[in-house]
């Protein structure tokens, strides 16, 4: 399956960088091949959530509450954030808090934290958003005035509550991110090349184990990105 991104300068470069792996790879020791692969979940989860950072403008010492955050691009805007000199408030499920913060997050939050009661009103700068859901009115809520929404993600329910009068009166700025932002790609190369971010793999599977890597996904327990090995050694 192709990746598709945004062409920059006729360079699509989520494809570049997987064709730069395959070239290393055909050199490669077996156990360099194995590393390298888990660089794959790159270009798709990473991309996304530094579009999502880029769009929002997320700046040193700005406080992110980021949902979802278990997931490949939960945890990579985790990552990213922290690149950035930001502090991360990260809402997952109470069991995966403890590999959350290790990441990075300064705080780990339950999912169904009361928000406004757990953080304050108009306490954040920035709310990264995958999720969606009944929660969404508390996320601006907790956005300070001329705070930035970013989403990417709906997947707790697509429709949701608003009351323009937030969004008016504190001078909010909501953006919806899919394609990427010029930058985004070559700086997340650079990231990576100065080994500030890396791939965060729960398990890999082979192609004949894709039906055992569908319902691992499907019953969200892991962390970051589980990944299909199909050059056919595993």
């Amino acid at each position: 399956m192709r990746l598709w991104t945004k062409p920059i300068f006729n360079i699509d470069w989520a494809v570049l960088l997987s064709f730069s792996i395959d070239t290393v790879e055909r050199g490669a020791t077996h156990d360099l091949r194995r590393r390298l692969r888990g660089r794959r979940s790159f270009p798709c989860s990473y991309s996304t959530a530094e579009n999502l950072l880029t769009r929002a403008n997320v700046t040193a010492n700005e406080v992110v509450v980021v949902t979802g955050a278990s997931g490949g691009v939960g945890s990579a805007v985790i990552q990213l954030s922290k690149a950035r000199g930001a502090r991360v408030f990260a809402i997952t499920t109470p069991s995966k808090a403890a590999e959350i913060l290790r990441l990075g997050a300064e705080r780990a939050l339950a999912r169904n934290t009361n928000l406004v009661h757990e953080l304050g009103k108009s306490s954040v700068d920035v709310v990264i958003d995958l999720v969606a859901g009944k929660q969404w009115p508390d996320l601006l809520e907790v956005l300070k005035p001329f705070g930035r929404y970013a989403a990417a993600g709906a997947i707790a329910g697509p429709l949701v509550e608003l009351d323009v009068r937030t969004l008016y009166l504190k001078d909010l700025s909501l953006f919806g991110c899919t394609v990427l932002n010029k930058e985004v790609f070559p700086n997340l190369v650079k990231r990576i090349e100065k080994g500030i971010v890396t791939p965060l793999v729960a398990k890999t599977f082979s192609l004949r184990q894709v039906v055992e890597a569908q319902k691992q996904f499907e019953a969200k327990q892991h962390i970051g990105k589980l990944v299909i090995d199909v050059s056919g050694e595993g």
